[in-house]
């Protein structure tokens, strides 16, 4: 796992000092991505740069790895992430004739495109199981290659400029160079206030993402986009045993292939379904004890307030899964003044990059992160089975369903989750977000792939195939960021297995009936590892992350936020309405529209970056 970064300027040599001193600092901005090593490699008009969390091939994996034809470099590659079938994809390539210097998967990516993707980097990239984030620049041909794994796992920004290109794994490596804007607009406001995530533009002007499944080439003649993958119709025909079964293989293979790693590794418990048959899975397929580890609060279990989203705590669960297991279990354990600490809110801001904060969501997983990472160097995740096998309570709620919105769009307080109603009404207005959040909701819905076969002819499987088009592609892209920003903050890479593409492609392909054929959420899931785990945890109900509990953190939160509306010179005060936001602030229960205002008062300053609204 690495932090990548680089400068390409078809009109400029970049070796010279100005040049190498400018492409130091966005190097440089990788440092807590790759915490072990830093490499650049410039040429012309090309600059590459690297830094490096050692995971598989601690000596022979440095970067930027070269791959010479003739004495002379024809292939550069910067790499961030995991491609878990190298083994096999190495042994295929050796067969035709490559030989390799590492034991590492990024030299076998070098060897697939030179091997496959000499007329269609599809096809190369399309032999690729894993995570991953790359650039790829043909000296021979000066061309520049983006990609980015299917699910979007790894992060990839790209800012297109007058004579090339900038990129980098975040938005912090562009705008160290100064030919980047730092200027947030009208459109950018409307990203950072909307509930969905935008696969085609960034919150930032002229700035855009590498989409999931796509590649980017950018040549003398400008940047051109090319999809490798994406979501289609499978035509599925296996009745449901044949389908637990499958998903049974599936998620049995995908995490075999994902417990490869040179460095201690772990997992991540929560006591629900997700995890833990993902940990049990581990447990099972491991040479090692596996660890596991848990968030929790001081006092939470004990003082634990039910919610619509969280019924049950979850700590008596995990206990009983990492005994039931036998993994090397521990508890990291949070307080307010924790999640309060200046340095921690800090150093969120700067590891999320955008003024796109989940409050205590975010501070609580970055101090778990780097405890974590003082016992462990991979962590494995949950995250994305919600989204995958439909464990949303919207999926089950026909209001929502058939809302002709994002499902989850008005839920779980979204509305007043993103600060807007603390915004001037003059600005809301111009905004117009109702608007905004519609074309954005009818070019997904257009992105669709039509159902097909006797399925086809039921209105309520046609629609529940897009609910779970919308959850995959743009719901869980945020919670995927959010765990990569985190987590890379303190040098940790976290796996996401249950975003294997062929797990994703198959459950998607499959009716929702199948999915709920025992009436309940995530059927197919729970069928295919309820021998592995205690019934407790097969039964229970769906429970949403935790989140502090003590009014201790509300209060701190809301003196901070009438300190700022009393501070008329503040970067946010001119998106703000005062008197309005004193009167709502006073009757607030909810403070997670507190926290956007903050988070987005402290991004502006530290970031240095212009409204034009």
């Amino acid at each position: 796992m690495c932090g990548i970064c680089g400068w390409i300027d078809f009109d400029r040599d970049l070796g010279g000092p100005d040049a190498r001193r400018e492409f130091a600092d966005m190097t440089a901005t990788m440092a807590c991505r790759g915490p072990d090593d830093e490499g650049t490699w410039i040429d012309g008009p090309a600059a590459l740069g690297h830094r490096r969390l050692a995971i598989i091939d601690i000596q022979g994996g440095r970067q930027p790895m070269t791959l010479q034809e003739d004495g002379q470099p024809a292939l550069v590659l910067v790499y961030g992430g995991e491609t878990y079938n190298y083994r096999e994809l190495r042994q295929r390539l050796a067969a035709l004739g490559h030989r390799f210097n590492t034991s590492s998967d990024t030299e076998v990516v070098l060897h697939a495109h030179r091997e496959w993707g000499r007329r269609d980097p599809c096809t190369a990239v399309s032999e690729l199981n894993g995570m991953f984030a790359y650039a790829l620049w043909d000296s021979a041909n000066r061309e520049l290659l983006l990609v980015r794994d299917r699910l979007g796992v790894k992060p990839l920004y790209y800012y297109p400029t007058k004579h090339g290109v900038l990129f980098g794994s975040e938005p912090k490596a562009i705008l160290a160079n100064g030919l980047a804007e730092r200027v947030i607009d009208a459109d950018g406001l409307r990203r950072i206030l909307s509930p969905v995530a935008d696969p085609y533009e960034t919150v930032f002007r002229g700035m855009r993402e590498v989409r999931p499944g796509h590649i980017v080439r950018v040549t003398r003649d400008g940047v051109q986009q090319m999809t490798y993958w994406q979501l289609t119709d499978s035509g599925h025909t296996d009745d449901v045993p044949t389908t637990v079964r499958r998903v049974r293989e599936l998620l049995e293979d995908t995490i075999q292939r994902q417990l490869i790693a040179d460095v201690p590794l772990c997992t991540l418990l929560s006591g629900g379904l997700d995890s833990s048959a993902l940990t049990a899975l581990a447990a099972r397929f491991s040479d090692k004890r596996i660890r596991s580890f848990a968030l929790d609060f001081v006092g939470y279990t004990d003082n634990f307030t039910p919610g619509p989203m969280c019924a049950t705590p979850d700590g008596p669960y995990v206990q009983e899964v990492a005994k039931f297991v036998g993994t090397e279990h521990r508890d990291i354990t949070l307080s307010a003044d924790e999640l309060m600490d200046p340095n921690v809110r800090a150093a969120t801001l700067r590891a999320r990059d955008l003024p796109l904060t989940s409050g205590d969501l975010d501070s609580s997983q970055y101090l778990l992160f780097r405890a974590i990472r003082q016992h462990s160097t991979v962590a494995l995740s949950g995250e994305s089975a919600d989204e995958i096998f439909g464990g949303y309570p919207e999926f089950r709620d026909p209001a929502h369903v058939q809302a002709d919105t994002f499902p989850w769009h008005g839920s779980r307080a979204y509305v007043n989750d993103t600060g807007r109603q603390y915004l001037d009404p003059r600005l809301i207005e111009k905004l117009d977000l109702p608007e905004y959040l519609d074309g954005q909701y009818r070019r997904a819905l257009a992105e669709v792939p039509p159902l097909t076969g006797p399925a086809s002819a039921d209105p309520h499987e046609r629609r529940m195939r897009e609910v779970c088009y919308l959850y995959l592609t743009r719901h869980l892209p945020r919670l995927l960021d959010r765990k990569d920003r985190m987590s890379m903050a303190s040098g940790l890479e976290v796996r996401v297995p249950y975003c294997d593409h062929r797990l994703v492609q198959y459950v998607f392909g499959t009716p929702w009936a199948h999915k709920t054929f025992d009436g309940r959420e995530k059927s197919l899931l729970r069928a295919a590892t309820a021998d592995l785990l205690p019934e407790s945890v097969v039964q229970r109900v769906k429970s949403a992350y935790p989140t502090i509990q003590d009014r201790t953190y509300d209060r701190i939160l809301c003196t901070q936020f009438a300190t700022l509306l009393n501070d008329h010179n503040a970067a946010v005060a001119p998106l703000l309405s005062v008197e309005s936001s004193r009167t709502l602030l006073n009757a607030t229960e909810n403070v997670r529209g507190v926290e956007r205002i903050l988070a987005l008062q402290d991004f502006l300053t530290s970031y240095n970056v212009s409204l034009r609204v």
